[in-house]
C-alpha cells in the first residue's frame, strides 16, 4: 500500500512530493507549462506518467493512477491538481499585468526610433557632400600656396640663423655687462657656456675667432676676480660653494680648487674650534683639580659645537661632494682625512668639557648633550662615513661610563656619611631620664637610606637607555653597558665595597691614637649585612635586570648567591670580632681585678667582690644590645635547680682525700691527675669558635671568653685560705646569673670547676668554705660601688641600675645605701680590689 502512495505521489508531482518542502520556484509553472528545453528532454528517458514531462500520457497516468491508489489518495491528488491550476492561472495572470505596460513602451519607442533614423540618414548624407566639397577646396588651395609656404619656411631659417649670429656677436657685450664687479657673474657664465661651443666650432672663421678670444679674456678676467674672492676669509660657506662652482665652471683645475676649497673651509672651521676651546680652562700637565667651574652648561656647550662646527662641516661635506664628485684629482680621499681630523680635534675638546663635569649635577642635562651630539654626528656620518663613528660612539659610551662611576662614588660616600651619623648617635651623651634612638631604629634608617639612594642612583642611570634617546640603540647601551657598567660596575661593585668596609672594622690595625668601633656600631653592621644576604641583594639584583635586561650572549655576571655569600662572610667576621671586644672588655676587669689584689693576705670573704657584680651588669646590658638586632636563639635543656646548683671548689671526683674526712692518710691521690682523668671524659670547650646569628651563641662566646681570662689569671697566682675561699664566693655568684645566658650551662659549669680547680692547685691552705655560707654570702650579694653603674651605662647605652639583675642584688643595695654601710662597703671595696671608690669611668682605665 505504502509503495502504491510513494507511486501515486511520485507521478502526480504533487507540491508534497520531493525531499524539500519548497520545490515550487518562481515561474515554476510556466516552466512546466511550457515544457523543458530540448536539451534536457533528449537526456532525459521517455516517462508516460511524469506529468511534468514531454512524453506524457493522460490515459496511460489515469490507469496507473487508479490501479496503484486508494479513494483516499485519488481524491487528495485531486484536490492537489485544482491547487496547481489556480495557482498558474493566478500567476498568469500577475505576469500579464506586469508585462503589459513595458510591451506598449516598447512598442511605442521603436515607432519613434523608425522616424528618427530616417531623417538622421537624410543628414549624413548631407554631410558625406559637405566634407567630400570641402576637402577638394582644401587640395586646391594648398596647391596654390605650395611654393609661398616653401618660400616662407627658407626665409624663417634665416631669420633665426641671423639672430642666432646676432645673439653671438652680442656675446662679449653681454659678458662684459655682466662679468663687471659688483654684477651678475652666474649669469655671465651661463651666456657663455651657451655660445662657447658655437665658437669653438666655428673657430676657422674669422669673426668667430675674434669673438670667441674676447669672450676668453673677458672670463679670464673674471676668473681671477673669483680667485680674489676665493682667499677672503670673510666668505660664508655658501658663498664658498658658489664661488668654486664658477670657476667649476671657468674650466680652472680641479685640483687645485680642491686645496683651496679644503684650506678655506678649514680655516673657518679651525676658528670655530677655537672658539670652543676658549670657553674651557687651560689643559693643566701637573694634572690639578683646582680648574674653576665652566661658564655655560654642556648642554649649552654642544649645542654651540654641534650648530657651528659639526653642521658647516656637514654643509662642507655636501658641498664638496656635489663639486668634485666624479672630476679627476679630488676624489682620493682629501675630505675624509680632512674631516677626520677636524672631528678628532672637536672629540678632544668635548671630552675635556665633558671632564669638567665633576659633580653628578642634573643627569638629563648631560643625557640631551650626548643625545644632540650623537644626532648631528650620525647626520654627518651619513656624509662622511669614515669621520670618527667609533671614536663618537666610544664618547658617548665613555662619558655614560665615567658618570656611572660617580655615582658609585657617591653612593660610597653617603654610606661612609649614614655610618658617621650612626657613631654619632651612638656616642651623643643623653641626658638622664632620656633614651636616644635604639639600634634597630638605626639600622632601619641606615638600611632605608642606603637602598633608596641606590634606588634613586638606578633611576638616574636608566635616562642613558630611555626609549627617546639616539644613542641607546648602539649595541653598547644595549648589552655591555647594562651588565659591565651597571650591574657589575655599579650595583655589585657598590655591594662588595659595602661588605669590604663593614669587614673592615673587624679586619683593620686599628691605628695609635685613632677610636676603635663602638661595639653596638660591629652588632649593627653585622645585622645589615646579614640584612643584604637574606633579602636586599636578591631585591637590587631584580631590580637591576628589570631596568637594565641583560642579553643572552652578553658577558657573564656575578650570580646573586656569590654577593650573598660575602655578606655572610661579612657579617659573621663582624659577629665574631664583636664577641672578641665584648670578651676582652669584660676579660680586662677581671684580670686587673684579680692582679691587683692580694690573695695571700686577704681577710676572710664576708661579700661578693663588686667586680662580679659589674660583669654580670655587663653581661646583662650585652644580651639586652644583641637582644635588639638578633633572635634568642636556641638553649640547651637546663636542669631544674641550674640556679642552685652547689658550686664547690672540689667536685666528687677532684676532691683530694687528705682534706676528706673519710680518706686515709695511707693512700694519697694527685689532684692533678684527677683533674687530667676527667679532662678525658668531659667536653672540649672551644674558646674563640665562631658564633651563630642569634642571642645566646654571642652572650656564650663571651662568657666563655670572660671565664678563660678569669682561669689563666687565677693559674698564674698564688693564694691563700681565705683568697680560695674568694674565688670560691665569687665562681658561686656567677654561677647563679651567667648560666641564664649561656647556650648550654655546662659550659659555665665547666670553666667555673676548671677555674675552681686552678685556685686549689695553688692555694697554699687549700680549705674550702661550707656550702652554706657561701649561700648565704651570695645572697646578700656585693657592696655597691657608684662607678661600676655608670660604666655600665656608657658601654650598653642603657640607664643606670640593675638591668634585669635578681631581686637580692637590689635588696643588697638597698642594705648599704646609709652612711654606716656605705663606709664599711667603701673600706671592703679598698681591701678587695685595691682600688677606691671612684665617680668618672675614665680614672678606671
Amino acid at each position: 500500500m505504502a509503495e502504491v502512495e510513494a507511486a501515486g505521489s511520485g507521478a502526480g508531482g504533487s507540491p508534497e512530493a520531493g525531499s524539500g518542502s519548497g520545490w515550487r520556484r518562481p515561474h515554476g509553472p510556466l516552466q512546466r507549462y511550457y515544457g523543458p528545453s530540448a536539451a534536457e528532454a533528449a537526456e532525459a528517458a521517455p516517462d508516460p506518467t511524469d506529468i511534468n514531462g514531454p512524453h506524457f500520457d493522460p490515459e496511460v497516468f489515469l490507469t496507473k493512477v487508479r490501479s496503484e491508489c486508494p479513494l483516499g489518495q485519488l481524491l487528495a491528488r485531486e484536490a492537489a491538481l485544482g491547487r496547481e491550476i489556480r495557482a498558474l492561472d493566478s500567476d498568469m495572470q500577475t505576469l500579464l499585468y506586469e508585462n503589459y505596460n513595458k510591451f506598449i513602451s516598447a512598442t511605442d519607442t521603436i515607432r519613434k526610433m523608425k522616424v528618427d533614423f530616417r531623417r538622421m540618414e537624410a543628414e549624413m548624407d548631407d554631410l558625406a557632400a559637405n566634407m567630400a566639397a570641402i576637402s577638394t577646396s582644401s587640395a586646391r588651395v594648398s596647391a596654390a600656396l605650395q611654393d609661398r609656404h616653401r618660400r616662407g619656411a627658407q626665409l624663417a631659417g634665416v631669420q633665426a640663423l641671423l639672430r642666432k649670429l646676432q645673439s653671438l656677436v652680442e656675446v662679449p657685450g653681454r659678458l662684459r655687462r655682466w662679468a663687471a664687479p659688483g654684477a651678475e657673474p652666474a649669469r655671465a657664465l651661463r651666456c657663455h657656456a651657451r655660445a662657447r661651443a658655437v665658437l669653438r666650432h666655428y673657430r676657422h672663421l674669422p669673426s668667430f675667432r675674434a669673438i670667441e678670444d674676447e669672450s676668453q679674456a673677458i672670463m679670464a678676467e673674471l676668473a681671477q676676480r673669483l680667485r680674489a674672492r676665493l682667499r677672503d676669509d670673510t666668505l660664508d660657506p655658501k658663498e664658498l660653494t658658489e664661488c668654486v662652482e664658477m670657476l667649476l665652471q671657468l674650466e680652472e683645475p680641479p685640483e687645485e680648487l680642491c686645496e683651496e676649497f679644503l684650506s678655506h673651509a678649514g680655516a673657518r672651521l679651525e676658528a670655530e674650534l677655537a672658539a670652543l676651546e676658549a670657553e674651557l680652562p687651560p689643559a693643566d700637565p701637573s694634572g690639578a683639580t683646582t680648574t674653576p667651574p665652566p661658564a655655560s652648561d654642556i648642554l649649552d656647550f654642544v649645542d654651540r659645537g654641534s650648530s657651528a662646527f659639526v653642521g658647516n662641516l656637514c654643509l662642507l661635506a655636501a658641498s664638496y661632494r656635489s663639486l668634485f664628485e666624479g672630476r679627476p684629482g679630488a676624489g682620493d680621499g682629501r675630505l675624509e682625512a680632512f674631516a677626520a681630523t677636524l672631528t678628532t680635534r672637536y672629540f678632544e675638546l668635548l671630552e675635556r668639557r665633558l671632564a669638567l663635569e665633576r659633580g653628578l649635577g642634573d643627569t638629563s642635562l648631560l643625557v640631551r648633550a650626548l643625545d644632540r651630539f650623537h644626532r648631528r654626528l650620525r647626520a654627518l656620518l651619513e656624509l662622511l662615513p669614515a669621520a670618527g663613528a667609533e671614536a663618537g660612539a666610544a664618547l658617548v659610551a665613555r662619558a655614560a661610563r665615567e658618570r656611572v662611576d660617580r655615582y658609585l662614588r657617591a653612593l660610597q660616600t653617603f654610606f661612609l656619611g649614614c655610618l658617621g651619623d650612626v657613631r654619632q648617635a651612638l656616642a651623643a651623651p643623653r641626658p638622664p631620664g632620656k633614651e636616644g634612638p635604639g639600634l634597630p631604629d638605626l639600622l632601619a634608617t641606615l638600611a632605608s637610606s642606603v637602598l633608596g639612594q641606590l634606588k634613586a642612583v638606578l633611576a638616574y642611570v636608566q635616562l642613558f637607555t630611555a626609549r627617546d634617546v639616539a644613542f641607546a640603540s648602539l649595541p653598547y647601551f644595549k648589552g655591555e653597558f647594562c651588565v659591565e657598567a651597571v650591574r657589575e660596575g655599579l650595583v655589585v661593585a657598590f655591594v662588595r665595597w659595602l661588605c669590604r668596609t663593614a669587614r673592615g672594622f673587624a679586619d683593620g690595625p686599628a691605628e695609635r691614637g685613632a677610636p676603635a668601633a663602638p661595639p653596638a656600631l660591629l652588632l649593627l653592621l653585622a645585622r645589615l649585612c646579614l640584612d643584604y644576604e637574606a633579602t636586599t641583594i636578591s631585591y637590587i639584583l631584580t631590580l637591576t635586570d628589570e631596568q637594565f635586561p641583560p642579553q643572552d650572549t652578553g658577558p657573564a655576571v656575578t650570580p646573586g648567591p656569590a654577593l650573598c655569600a660575602e655578606a655572610r662572610g661579612a657579617a659573621q667576621r663582624l659577629l665574631d670580632h664583636y664577641v672578641q671586644v665584648q670578651g676582652a672588655t669584660v676579660a680586662q676587669m677581671l684580670r686587673k681585678s684579680v692582679e691587683t689584689r692580694d690573695w695571700l693576705g686577704t681577710v676572710e670573704p664576708r661579700n661578693v667582690r663588686a667586680v662580679m657584680k659589674r660583669v654580670v651588669e655587663d653581661i646583662t646590658a650585652i644580651d639586652v644590645q644583641v637582644g635588639q638586632l638578633f633572635e634568642e636563639g636556641v638553649r640547651r635543656a637546663q636542669s631544674s635547680d641550674s640556679s642552685r646548683r652547689a658550686f664547690s671548689v672540689y667536685s666528687s671526683s677532684r676532691a683530694p682525700g687528705r682534706y676528706a674526712p673519710s680518706y686515709t692518710p695511707s693512700a694519697p691521690m694527685d689532684t692533678h691527675l684527677l683533674s687530667n682523668i676527667q679532662k678525658l671524659f668531659s667536653e672540649r670547650i672551644d674558646i674563640f669558635s665562631p658564633v651563630e646569628f642569634n642571642k645566646v651563641s654571642v652572650l656564650t662566646g663571651i662568657i666563655k671568653i670572660s671565664l678563660k681570662t678569669l682561669l689563666e689569671c687565677v693559674r698564674l697566682r698564688t693564694l691563700g685560705r681565705f683568697g680560695l675561699q674568694q674565688v670560691q664566693v665569687d665562681g658561686h655568684y656567677l654561677q647563679l646569673y651567667l648560666w641564664r645566658f649561656a647556650a648550654d650551662e655546662r659550659v659555665v659549669q665547666g670553666l667555673l670547676d676548671e677555674v675552681a680547680a686552678s685556685a686549689a692547685h695553688r692555694c697554699l691552705d687549700p680549705v674550702p668554705m661550707e656550702h652554706s655560707v657561701v649561700e648565704l654570702i651570695c645572697e646578700r650579694g656585693p657592696p655597691r660601688v657608684t662607678y661600676f653603674g655608670k660604666l655600665t651605662s656608657s658601654v650598653s647605652g642603657e640607664k643606670p641600675g640593675h638591668h634585669g639583675l635578681p631581686r637580692q642584688l637590689g635588696e643588697m643595695d638597698r642594705q648599704t645605701d646609709t652612711p654606716a654601710g656605705r663606709g664599711q662597703e667603701h673600706l671592703r671595696s679598698v681591701a678587695d680590689t685595691g682600688v677606691p671608690r671612684m665617680e668618672k669611668p675614665e680614672q678606671l682605665k
